[in-house]
């Protein structure tokens, strides 16, 4: 084997292990909100922003959210600095305690957050106040990215100016 055969094979080996970390990383689930008064104190002791996907289980543009974007974000120890991302989903009876410390369920969250279109993606502080505008739906894949980006800057800025 030649010297650039070597290389070669060596950087498509790399690809492939990137590419399936990439893969691990996408697959890897949201945690389901149990105790946001809990993911508040844990926040306010960190400086993170806390950011909450409202959806559903069926739907696939929820499921686009959480495997190219949050799911990612949740995984990647860098992000996990800025942000601890839970989901809510907006059917469901499960349990959960508020940032109020008071029990309720997901369904609970979502009516009274007024979620009519999911995805619902907030930004929240330690006591789960808005920090940014809620990003709902996804239009663009190419540019939700940009746009989720930007929503956690301005919540970080608005968190660090309190």
């Amino acid at each position: 084997m030649t010297v650039n055969a070597l290389r070669a094979l060596r950087w498509g080996c790399a690809a492939i292990l990137a590419s399936c970390a990439f893969a691990a990383a996408a697959a890897q689930p949201i945690p389901y909100a149990r105790d946001l008064a809990a993911d508040g104190r844990a926040a306010r002791a960190t400086g993170r922003v806390i950011v909450v996907l409202y959806g559903t289980t069926d739907c696939p543009y929820c499921r686009k959210v959480r495997a190219g974007f949050l799911g990612p974000m949740h995984a990647d120890p860098a992000a996990a600095k800025r942000v601890l991302v839970r989901e809510i989903d907006v059917e469901s009876g499960r349990p959960v305690v508020g940032f109020d410390g008071h029990p309720t369920t997901h369904a609970a969250l979502g009516r009274g957050r007024t979620v009519r279109i999911v995805p619902y993606v907030v930004f929240l502080g330690p006591r789960g106040e808005t920090l940014a505008d809620p990003l709902i739906g996804i239009a663009s894949a190419d540019l939700y990215g940009g746009l989720l980006e930007r929503r956690i800057e301005a919540a970080q800025a608005k968190l660090a100016a309190q």
